[in-house]
């Protein structure tokens, strides 16, 4: 990392050399220390106030209770910093460590464990827990007698395998020797219900199992006051200034570029972060479903403490587009039908996965027709919750705007309309209405700070968007580092996402590199993984002078393709075999360069 300007080098070097691997406790008494030193206050001697800070290692892993978490889009991550500050103020000393950042070695020192591991896909770990899990799996595991831990997985239960990892983890950990403190909680998209009373219980039971030291009574004084900010519950309502379609009236996609307005919002945002909208669900879907249901749209329903009619609980508070496992189990009772229930079968688990990606709770209620009051039905869905798009634009160009890349999901079933809720929302809004939304960072999808590093962005269809975010703000800062795009998509002629903001910034030198496959445009198919393929020498050398690899996109096939090359890559040109060449990637992932936002 550079120095800022008013910071010497050889200061810089000291402040790396002495914050090394210090824990959360210590960085923190080190920010008050500097705070109380910018403000000429006096302060006692450092060395004798770091060893306050330092203890054994014995004496911490029998007091301290270590919160790992594993996140890919920042929820899990939120979870676990919540469940870390609330342990903290019931004076317990807990730490908070990423599993990309905690040493393998410590677990069998460990006495108190709490999980917070978020889901990738169809039951897998996320990109940072990748390394924990597989020595977690591995016969390097120790046993682990002496631990006791609790999980809580945070998944998705349109998929088969809802919370996979943490059921897998909680399973290894057993079969490690250690004690489960607390049963695995398994929250899905609406993730307060059940993470909230998963956290309370947990605190608890660390409070009984740890002994307690004082709560922390000093306090650090911003050297700037905090501005209210939009956040996931309270988000802003941003104007749209443009929504315009970026691919031609030839091409299948119907692909949208948005553009909305932060004035006055004080809302800050960096390339590589997640917009976070909260969609409204279409009038014609609610209509239907309750047409379908023969329910009234205004009948008063009262969940808890909050009351709103049929209609409104459907149109801004539950999933309709989305099915859930949990509710086809219900649905399938009440129906009687054996069709379905055999489809919930464990032997069932490509046909299951196929109906919860292919249907909607209208076709469920079409197909197989079942009878449902509107207090069950409102009970029975999931909650609403909010769709995240990767960022499309850095504020050192746009002031204050923030803008997104999103196709529009919409096709027919039978002759009826289908689509996705958040893309339909967004695509229908006019210019001058507004969107509640919220920015996610993303700490693990950021460019070198170190501006000479080289860069590969690898991000076919709308997995584009953070490298236009990526290129403005490279531009803007005067990086000296080479940039180098693959993009992909079905036809130049009409799906060429931005393509003459490419070609503008490949004249002007902001972009020196520029490689696409247009899949549908000869009889062969040909992907972004070919043209890395093509470029594997070339390839290689950035990688190995220093490059960040970034891949955006598809986390199905697209991402798992090309991780794939990446890794036959380095054995072709780096004369490496398979576990070598993995050992590379991992390696380059360790170091936070090779990072991937996918989806």
């Amino acid at each position: 990392m550079l120095a800022p300007s008013y910071l010497p080098q050889s200061k810089h070097t000291l402040i790396s050399q002495l914050t090394d691997g210090l824990e959360p406790g210590a960085l923190s008494w080190l920010s008050g220390y500097f705070a109380g030193v910018a403000q000429g206050q006096r302060v006692p001697p450092l060395a004798q106030d770091l060893t306050s800070v330092a203890v054994t290692p014995e004496a911490a892993t029998s007091q301290r209770l270590t919160v790992l978490y594993g996140s890919q889009t920042g929820n899990a991550k939120r979870v676990a910093e919540s469940l870390t500050e609330r342990l903290s103020d019931q004076g317990l000393d807990a730490r908070l460590v990423r599993a990309d950042r905690y040493a393998a070695r410590e677990l069998k020192d460990e006495r108190l464990l709490y999980i917070v591991m978020s889901t990738q896909g169809d039951g897998d770990p996320p990109d940072d827990a990748l390394a924990f899990v597989e020595f977690l799996n591995s016969r390097r595991a120790p046993k682990l007698p002496q631990l006791k831990y609790a999980v809580l997985g945070l998944g998705d239960s349109s998929y088969p395998f809802f919370c996979g990892i943490a059921q897998s983890l909680d399973q290894r950990l057993t079969q490690l020797g250690a004690q489960r403190l607390h049963e695995t909680g398994l929250a899905d998209l609406d993730i307060d219900t059940v993470a909230l009373p998963w956290r309370d219980a947990a605190i608890t039971l660390a409070r009984q199992t740890l002994t307690q030291t004082e709560p922390h009574k000093a306090s650090i004084t911003a050297l700037r006051p905090k501005t209210a900010v939009a956040t996931r519950e309270h988000p802003y309502h941003a104007e749209l200034l443009l929504n315009q379609r970026v691919t031609g009236r030839d091409s299948q996609k119907d692909i949208r570029h948005l553009e909305l307005s932060l004035e006055g919002s004080h809302i800050s945002y960096q390339p590589g972060d997640a917009l976070g909208v909260w969609p409204t669900q279409s009038l014609t879907l609610v209509e239907q479903i309750i047409k379908q249901l023969d329910l009234d749209k205004d009948e008063a329903i009262t969940l808890g403490d909050v009351t709103h009619p049929l209609g409104e609980w459907l149109r801004h508070h539950r999933e309709l587009t989305v099915l859930t496992r949990p509710f086809l189990t219900v649905h399938a009772q009440r129906s009687g039908s054996t069709e379905l229930s055999a489809l919930l079968e464990p032997g069932n688990a490509e046909a299951l996965r196929n109906l919860l990606k292919n249907r909607q709770l209208i076709d469920v209620l079409q197909t197989w027709p079942a009878a449902w009051t509107a207090h069950d039905l409102v009970t029975a869905l999931r909650p609403l919750t909010p769709r995240m798009y990767s960022i499309a634009s850095s504020r050192q160009a746009v002031d204050d705007e923030v803008h997104l890349t999103l196709a529009h999901v919409h096709y027919t079933r039978e002759d009826q309309a289908r689509w996705g809720v958040a893309s339909h929302f967004l695509a229908e809004l006019g210019e001058g209405e507004t969107v509640p939304i919220f920015v996610e960072e993303n700490d693990r999808f950021r460019l070198p700070t170190d501006t000479a590093r080289d860069i590969i962005m690898i991000g076919p269809g709308t997995g584009i968007a953070p490298f236009r975010a990526f290129i403005q703000e490279r531009s803007a800062v005067g990086a000296t580092g080479r940039n180098w795009l693959f993009f992909g998509n079905p036809c130049f002629d009409s799906d060429f996402l931005y393509q003459t903001e490419w070609q503008r910034a490949l004249q002007e030198g902001s972009l020196h590199r520029l490689d696409v496959a247009f899949s549908r445009d000869q009889p062969e198919k040909i992907y972004v993984q070919h043209r890395l393929q093509e470029h594997a020498r070339e390839l290689y050398e950035w990688i190995q002078g220093g490059a960040h690899v970034y891949v955006c996109g598809d986390a199905t096939r697209m991402a798992k393709d090309v991780q794939q090359t990446l890794l036959s890559i380095a054995q072709a040109q780096g004369g490496l075999d398979a576990e070598q060449a993995k050992a590379w990637l991992d390696q380059l992932a360790a170091q936070g360069r090779y990072a991937r936002d996918v989806y």
